[in-house]
C-alpha cells in the first residue's frame, strides 16, 4: 500500500552506533558472551548439586584426605579399603605419595558426593510424595507431620534456587480408575438427581467403561507416568489450548488490574517507565535463575518450570494447531511498543550491555508518542489495526498470517514483535473503574491488543495500568507472581522511583547510561486482500467484544476475618455464596467449576474442583426454604464447606476427576477408539466457571490489612464466561476487610446479566453474615447497598 510505504520517509532507525568502533563491539560482546556464560554454568552446577552443596563435597574429599594421611590405627578399616580401591582405579604405587593421596581422596570422595546426592535427592522426593500435611491445619499438625517436617528441611539442605528443587519433586500420580469414575457419577447427583434417566444412564455407561475399555485405557497411562515428567501437562497444553480452533480473546486469555485505589504517578510515560523497568527487573532474576523459589509453609517447594516461557514468547497460529515460540535472551533484547496502531521496538539494553534506567525509557516512550501522533495518518486505519488479526478464528489467522506476513518487510516487522520480551501499549483511552478498566484490558477495543504475546503491558493515559495474558504458556498465579513484585516494589519504593512530580527516578545512580538506539518504528504493507481481512477481523472482534458483560466490585463489607470466625474455610465459603447466588438469578443447579493448583508434582499445571456437590445443594435449599432455622442453615453450610475443602485438597494433591478423565479421552481418541461415556463426561457445560486468585506471593509483600496498604491492594483480575449461558466469576480475598469479584458473562444469552449476579451475590453474603451476627442486618444492609452502588457505576 501506498500509505505504508509513505511511512518509510523519514529513516526508521535512529543513529546506529554499532560498527563504528568495531574493536569496542567486540570487546563489549566477548564480555556479554562471558557473563552469559558464566551464570548458566553456575546454574547448571548449584542445580545439579542440589540438595547438596560444593561445601558438602569439599567435606567429603576432606575427610578423606585426613584419613590417609593421619593413618590412625582406628581408621585402619577405612584407609585399608581406601588403598584397595585406589589399585582398582589404577593409581599406581609409583606416583609420589601425596599426590596418591590427592588423587585417591579426591575420587573417592567424589563418589560418596555422587551417592550422598542422589540419596537425598530421592529421599526427599519420597518426603514430598507425602500429602498428609495438607490435610492438617499449622497449629493442629500430629507429631507425624511435624517430624515429616523437620526431616524434609534436614534433607532440603542449602537455600534452593529457582529451579534447585525441580529434580526432587515428585512425579504427579495417576489415580485409580475406580475411585475417579465413583467420584465422578456423585458429583452428577446434585446435577441430575437419583433417580433422573440421564444420572442412571450416565451411571451404567460408567461401570461398562470400567470393565471394559477404562482398563486398558488406563494401563496405557500408568506406562506413561513411568517416563513422562508428567504424564498430562504437555497434553493439556496442546490439545486444550493449542490446538483449540475458537478466538482467544475473551475465551481464553485474561486480564490483571494494578492497585486498586492507588497509583504512585499519574504520567503516562513515567508510570510505563516505572512498570518496564520492573518487569524487566524480573526477567533479568528469572534469567540468572536468582528468583527464590515459591514454597507452602516454608517447607513444600512449587513448580517453578512455568516461570520459563512467562518473557520472550509468542503463540503463533496453525491451521490445525498453534504453537508456543520461546526466543532465547540473545535473541530477545526489545519490547514491542504500540501508540495509536503505530509499533515500535525499543531496544531495552545500551551500548554497553546494561539495562535501560527508568529515566531512559521515559524519554524513549515520550518520543513514541510525538512520533505515533505525527506519524500516524501515514498508515491506514488497516495497518494501524493488525492487532484484530490476533483475535480472530486460530485457522483464519493462520491462513492470513502466512499468505501476508511471511516474506519481506511484513516479515521482518512480524520477527520484532514475535521476539519481544513484551508488549506495551500506550493508551489514549482511560477509565474510572475497575469494570470498564477491566472489560478494556481483556478485549481492547477490537483493533488493539496483539492476544499472540505471552503477555501486554497496557497503559492508560492516566497513568494506570494493567495486564493482558494469554493463557496456554502458564497458569495466573505465575505472571501474577511478576505483577506482585512489579507492584510491591512500586508501594513500598515509591519516593525512590517517582520525583515530587511523578517523573522517573533513575534506581542506581552510580550507573551512567551509555548510549542508546532511538526506538525503531516498524513498517508494513498492507495489499487490498489483507485490508479486506483485516475490516472483517475488527467487525467480528468488536462483535465479540460488545457481547460481553463484565462487572467487578469490591464486596467491602467483610473479608476472610469474619468468614475464619465461622469456623470454614474463606475459600469455600464464598463457593456456597456463589452457587445460591447462582440458584436465585436462574431457579436451578448447574455444574460448577473452581481451578486448583497442582504444582506440588513436577510440570503440574491445574485441576478441577466440582464444587456443586450434594451437601452445598442442601445448603443451597436451606437457605431459600424459610422453614429452616440459622442452626440448621449454620449446620449444612459448614458440613458444605467441609466437604468442599476436602475436594479443594484432593484435587491439589492429584486426586482430581477431570484431568484424568481428559488422559483417558486423549488415550482413547489416539487409539482411533470411540467412547459414548468419555464423550458425554466431557461435553456437560461448566455453567458457572470460577476461580479464586493467588495473593501475597511474595515473603516482603506487606499486609493489605494494614492501614497504610489497604487502598494499595491489587483486585486481581479476570476471565470470559466458558458457557455462552454462563458465567465466569473471578474472586479475590487479600484480607480480612473486603473481597474483590470479576463476574462476565454474554449479554446475548437472555438467561445471564453481570449486574444482577453481583448484585444477587452482595445480597447472598449479607444473608450469611446474619446467619452468625443477627444483628448486623441493619448494618449489613448499609454496606450491601455501597457494595452494589460501586457496582452500578462501574457498569458499561
Amino acid at each position: 500500500m501506498a500509505e505504508a510505504r509513505s511511512a518509510v520517509t523519514e529513516p526508521r532507525v535512529g543513529e546506529i552506533e554499532e560498527g563504528k568502533n568495531p574493536r569496542w563491539d567486540f570487546i563489549v560482546a566477548w564480555r556479554k558472551n562471558t557473563i552469559r556464560r558464566f551464570y548458566r554454568t553456575r546454574n547448571l552446577i548449584r542445580n545439579g548439586m542440589w540438595p547438596t552443596s560444593m561445601w558438602n563435597l569439599g567435606v567429603s574429599v576432606g575427610t578423606m584426605s585426613t584419613l590417609l594421611i593421619g593413618d590412625w590405627e582406628f581408621a585402619k578399616p577405612i584407609t585399608s579399603r581406601l588403598w584397595a580401591a585406589a589399585e582398582k582405579l589404577h593409581i599406581h604405587d609409583g606416583i609420589p605419595y601425596y599426590l596418591r593421596v590427592v588423587v585417591l581422596s579426591t575420587s573417592v570422595g567424589f563418589i560418596s558426593f555422587l551417592a550422598l546426592l542422589y540419596i537425598r535427592r530421592y529421599t526427599l522426593r519420597l518426603l514430598l510424595s507425602y500429602k498428609g500435611w495438607m490435610y492438617q491445619a499449622p497449629r493442629t499438625q500430629s507429631i507425624t507431620t511435624i517430624l515429616w517436617g523437620l526431616v524434609v528441611r534436614l534433607v532440603s539442605g542449602p537455600r534452593p534456587y529457582m529451579y534447585s528443587c525441580q529434580q526432587s519433586l515428585p512425579r504427579m500420580p495417576v489415580p485409580p480408575l475406580k475411585d475417579t469414575l465413583k467420584m465422578f457419577i456423585e458429583s452428577l447427583k446434585p446435577l441430575y438427581g437419583e433417580d433422573s434417566e440421564e444420572y442412571k444412564k450416565l451411571k451404567a455407561q460408567s461401570k461398562e467403561f470400567g470393565r471394559s475399555q477404562g482398563l486398558r485405557y488406563q494401563s496405557i497411562i500408568k506406562l506413561r507416568s513411568w517416563w513422562a515428567q508428567n504424564w498430562y501437562s504437555d497434553w493439556w497444553e496442546k490439545y486444550v489450548y493449542l490446538m483449540g480452533r475458537s478466538p482467544i480473546a475473551i475465551n481464553s486469555n485474561y486480564y490483571i488490574l494494578d492497585e486498586s485505589y492507588w497509583q504512585p504517578t499519574h504520567k503516562q510515560v513515567s508510570r510505563a517507565a516505572g512498570v518496564c523497568y520492573q518487569y524487566h527487573s524480573f526477567k533479568r532474576l528469572c534469567d540468572r535463575e536468582e528468583l527464590l523459589p515459591l514454597v507452602i509453609r516454608n517447607t513444600i517447594p512449587l513448580c517453578m518450570a512455568q516461570y520459563e516461557r512467562m518473557f520472550s514468547t509468542v503463540r503463533i497460529p496453525g491451521e490445525d494447531i498453534d504453537e508456543l515460540v520461546h526466543f532465547s535472551t540473545a535473541q530477545s533484547k526489545h519490547i514491542a511498543v504500540q501508540r495509536k496502531g503505530v509499533i515500535y521496538k525499543v531496544n531495552m539494553f545500551d551500548k554497553k550491555g546494561q539495562p535501560l534506567q527508568p529515566s531512559t525509557m521515559e524519554k524513549h516512550f515520550q518520543w513514541i508518542i510525538e512520533d505515533a501522533d505525527k506519524h500516524e495518518g501515514d498508515y491506514s486505519e488497516a495497518a494501524k489495526s493488525l492487532s484484530s488479526l490476533t483475535g480472530i478464528d486460530r485457522t483464519e489467522w493462520a491462513k492470513t498470517r502466512q499468505q501476508h506476513f511471511t516474506k519481506g518487510v511484513n516479515k521482518e516487522s512480524m520477527d520484532v514483535v514475535d521476539s519481544a520480551m513484551f508488549m506495551v501499549i500506550l493508551e489514549t483511552k482511560a477509565f474510572e473503574d475497575f469494570s470498564q478498566r477491566g472489560k478494556y484490558l481483556l478485549h481492547g477495543d477490537g483493533k488493539s491488543i496483539w492476544f499472540d504475546k505471552s503477555f501486554t503491558l497496557v497503559i492508560f493515559s492516566d497513568g494506570r495500568f494493567g495486564m493482558n495474558v494469554e493463557h496456554s504458556w502458564a497458569d495466573a498465579p505465575v505472571i501474577a507472581h511478576a505483577g506482585e513484585y512489579c507492584m510491591t516494589n512500586e508501594v513500598l519504593e515509591s519516593p525512590a522511583l517517582y520525583d515530587s512530580e511523578g517523573r522517573c527516578i533513575d534506581i542506581d545512580s552510580r550507573v551512567t547510561q551509555a548510549s542508546v538506539t532511538q526506538p525503531e518504528r516498524l513498517v508494513w504493507e498492507v495489499p487490498k486482500p489483507l485490508e479486506a481481512t483485516i475490516q472483517r477481523a475488527i467487525s467480528f472482534c468488536q462483535k465479540n467484544n460488545d457481547d460481553l458483560e463484565l462487572v467487578v466490585s469490591d464486596h467491602d463489607a467483610y473479608g476472610k476475618g469474619f468468614i475464619k470466625k465461622c469456623k470454614v474455610s474463606p475459600d469455600a465459603f464464598v463457593q456456597m455464596a456463589l452457587q445460591l447466588a447462582y440458584y436465585k438469578d436462574s431457579g436451578k443447579f448447574v455444574l460448577v467449576y473452581e481451578s486448583s493448583m497442582t504444582r506440588l508434582y513436577l510440570l503440574g499445571r491445574t485441576e478441577t474442583v466440582r464444587s456443586l456437590t450434594v451437601e452445598s445443594q442442601d445448603f443451597v435449599k436451606a437457605m431459600v426454604d424459610k422453614q429452616k432455622t440459622s442452626e440448621e442453615k449454620i449446620k449444612l453450610l459448614q458440613r458444605a464447606c467441609v466437604k468442599h475443602q476436602k475436594l479443594y485438597r484432593d484435587a491439589m494433591c492429584g486426586g482430581g476427576i477431570d484431568r484424568h478423565l481428559f488422559g483417558l479421552f486423549v488415550v482413547c481418541k489416539g487409539m482411533g477408539k470411540e467412547s459414548d461415556f468419555l464423550k458425554t463426561a466431557l461435553t456437560i457445560p461448566w455453567t458457572l466457571s470460577t476461580s479464586q486468585q493467588p495473593q501475597q506471593q511474595m515473603i516482603n509483600t506487606p499486609s493489605c490489612d494494614l492501614p497504610r496498604f489497604k487502598n494499595m491492594v491489587s483486585p486481581g483480575g479476570g476471565f470470559g464466561p466458558v458457557s455462552d449461558d454462563g458465567y465466569g466469576v473471578s474472586y479475590m480475598i487479600p484480607g480480612n476487610q473486603k473481597i474483590f469479584f470479576h463476574v462476565s458473562c454474554k449479554g446475548s444469552s437472555g438467561k445471564t446479566n453481570a449486574l444482577r449476579f453481583t448484585n444477587l451475590l452482595n445480597e447472598t453474603l449479607k444473608e450469611m453474615r446474619e446467619l452468625f451476627e443477627p444483628s448486623s442486618a441493619t448494618n449489613g444492609t448499609t454496606s450491601a447497598s455501597n457494595s452494589t452502588k460501586t457496582v452500578e457505576n462501574g457498569t458499561n
